[in-house]
């Protein structure tokens, strides 16, 4: 029997089949264990493989794992395989989005050669309009964006065509209603929602362990914990425009070959900027992150 990995605790391993007949989602997970081959190969199972089980026990939801199936993708944090692609999630408002905090999530999806969709949320506190502008900026810069609201049901059948039928991970920082999205996508599992500090406009933190989460035929929301900081340490400065789609229609017109687009003259990526055509919150971004890797690259020396 076929099956996937959807959590692994303390050596044991929890396969959801699909379309085995059974109603409710539960009754569709055994409980196995992993041969000692895959030991002795030192090749570890992980959330998100796909697997070739043998049933042990039918009533009892009890299997051997004995074959993992070759994997088309696999992240390192969280350890899983076979995303198919990552929705990151933000909210419009409250709290407000944390643009250079995007960038970098962007970017590591973008190294894993993991598509990714923006998902704004909380679209019905969006006083000021800004959402559509947010939606633009990211649009143009190659990448799919969604809005939504959780609260008010609105966006969720769109999102859920997006989904369909594929192996999505979801990230976002705290308090922006991942949690609450989450449980408008599937009813099998309950996510328990933080609440957001006033003070702080920080939501608690709730996710435990990563787990697969099946949310319809063949279709997969893998939760991960809040991230507050994403660290950019295995790339180079030199690397970090390739990773800004936006730029490569702009650099043939820099006057320097290998040009940094930050201190140069007669640069065309600078006068993009300067005209409009690429967005000034994502330069900026650029050239704090630029700065970074280049610190880090003087203290490793």
């Amino acid at each position: 029997m076929r099956g996937k990995i959807i959590r692994g605790i303390a050596g044991f391993y929890y396969v959801h089949v699909s379309g085995d007949g059974a109603e409710d989602e539960e009754c569709r997970v055994y409980e196995c264990k992993a041969k000692g081959v895959f030991r002795r190969d030192n090749r570890k199972p992980l959330v998100g493989d796909d697997v070739e089980m043998d049933v042990l026990d039918g009533e009892q939801h009890l299997g051997n794992i004995r074959e993992l199936l070759p994997r088309h993708s696999e992240l390192i944090r969280p350890a899983v395989a076979n995303i198919d692609q990552a929705l990151v999630i933000f909210a419009v408002a409250s709290p407000k989005p944390n643009f250079n905090l995007l960038d970098r999530f962007l970017i590591m999806m973008q190294q894993q050669e993991i598509p990714c969709i923006i998902c704004f949320n909380k679209q019905d506190l969006d006083q000021a309009g800004e959402c559509r502008q947010y939606r633009n900026i990211y649009a143009n810069c190659g990448f799919q964006t969604i809005s939504v609201s959780a609260a008010k049901q609105e966006g969720v059948q769109e999102l859920k065509d997006l989904l369909r039928g594929k192996t999505t991970t979801v990230a976002g920082p705290s308090g922006v209603g991942k949690s609450s999205i989450i449980n408008c996508l599937q009813s099998a599992v309950t996510m328990e929602t933080g609440q957001i500090s006033r003070k702080i406009e920080r939501g608690k933190h709730t996710t435990r362990h990563t787990e697969l989460i099946a949310a319809g035929e063949a279709t997969y929301i893998l939760d991960t914990p809040g991230f507050s900081s994403l660290g950019l340490f295995d790339l180079e400065k030199e690397e970090l425009g390739r990773y800004y789609p936006e730029f490569a229609s702009y650099e043939k017109y820099c006057r320097f070959g290998g040009c940094a687009h930050i201190k140069e003259p007669d640069c065309g990526v600078k006068g993009a900027v300067a005209e409009g055509e690429i967005s000034r919150m994502r330069y900026d971004n650029y050239c704090l992150l630029y700065e970074e890797l280049k610190n880090k690259r003087r203290y490793m020396t």
